[in-house]
């Protein structure tokens, strides 16, 4: 089932011009069932979505190769093991509650504003997405001088283990990249001291994982999910405003612009166990792609879901997941991208997307201020 325009294939959605025809057949038509190309489970329906999300069978790494086998027993396997998105179970639970304590103590008005500063010393459209988020989170966890700069730069190379579509050449790039990330950073949380990494050794401490291994790895995932995340949320608002004219909330058409263009637009979830999803019998083993971006505009969970409307009452939004893998991150995204988008009043002109199987970044180009 592909719409007469929209993606060859399930992997070229998310950076389509337009995958949301596609994904609103497969919410009408096939809201969970099986990918004829791919062979993997997909889920596109907002209850199926929510289903597999709470479904505790069904984790966020295969059972056998909790870790990419590229990366095993290099600084970025050793990070990846350590990661709160990419683990399960009661450590997560721990380790998670810690940081979304940690979060919470930084203000809205502190992100946005320290977003603002930095966004004003952008050298680009693409420093402007990429690093500015980046050096925004180093700068929170009390991180001065170079050193937030240099996170930014490394934690390109480091995210390209991630996705599973990494190759030896992304694993062995972030390999290296890790190594450096945990040299610039380690000094950092020894000394403790203040901000947001003070608060998260103060946090960890009280939660009872005070080890600087998860810790140090768990800076480093913040740093991550920022680096995709943000750099698609930023792009696609400062296209959204283009398109729509500046609002006077500009807080609630950035929040519409997480439901209505997702700069995630899937995740996977593997069977650890034979389960059911949507009356179908998922056998361990499975994997299951969530369409997040199609359940975003599912009509059951959104009424008038395809028409772009800022301030809407209790939005069902999947964009950052939900339950124990919701995104400890969501609010700070959003505050850096406000941020941005208050300082930057420019209209990039856009030149299709970054190549990615989850992510819709958009390319930006054009004058820059």
């Amino acid at each position: 089932m592909v719409t007469r325009s929209g993606p060859a294939t399930l992997g070229a959605a998310a950076t389509h011009p337009d995958p949301y025809p596609f994904y609103a057949d497969l919410v009408a038509e096939r809201p969970f069932g099986r990918d004829a190309d791919s062979g993997l489970w997909v889920a596109a329906g907002a209850a199926a979505v929510s289903e597999v999300l709470a479904d505790p069978v069904l984790r966020v790494r295969p059972s056998a190769e909790p870790v990419p086998r590229g990366i095993v027993g290099t600084p970025a396997g050793d990070v990846f093991g350590e990661l709160v998105r990419m683990t399960d179970g009661t450590a997560q639970a721990q380790r998670r509650r810690s940081l979304i304590a940690a979060l919470d103590a930084v203000t809205e008005e502190q992100v946005v504003a320290l977003a603002g500063e930095q966004a004003a010393r952008a050298t680009g459209w693409w420093d402007l997405q990429f690093g500015v988020p980046v050096r925004v989170v180093a700068a929170l966890l009390g991180a001065g001088g170079d050193v937030p700069v240099e996170a930014a730069r490394l934690i390109g190379d480091f995210v390209r283990c991630i996705p599973a579509s990494a190759t030896a050449e992304d694993q062995a790039a972030a390999a290296v990249a890790a190594g450096h990330l945990l040299d610039l950073l380690g000094p950092h949380l020894r000394a403790g001291g203040g901000g947001l990494l003070g608060a998260l050794v103060r946090l960890s401490a009280r939660d009872g994982w005070p080890q600087p291994a998860p810790l140090l790895a768990n800076v480093i995932g913040l740093l991550s999910q920022t680096y995709d995340a943000t750099a698609g949320l930023v792009g696609n608002t400062l296209l959204a405003l283009a398109r729509h004219g500046r609002p006077d909330d500009l807080v609630a058409f950035v929040a519409e612009v997480v439901r209505h263009d997702a700069p995630i637009q899937n995740t996977r979830r593997f069977a650890a166990g034979d389960t059911t999803v949507a009356g179908h019998h998922v056998p361990a083993g499975s994997t299951i792609v969530l369409l997040l971006a199609a359940a975003n505009r599912d009509p059951l969970a959104n009424p008038d879901p395809h028409a772009f409307r800022p301030g809407r009452a209790d939005p069902q939004v999947f964009t950052f997941g939900r339950g124990a893998h919701r995104c400890p991150g969501r609010a700070l995204a959003t505050a850096i991208t406000v941020g941005v988008a208050s300082t930057v009043t420019a209209a990039p002109v856009h030149e299709g997307h970054h190549p990615s199987f989850n992510a819709r970044i958009p390319v930006l180009k054009g004058q820059f201020p």
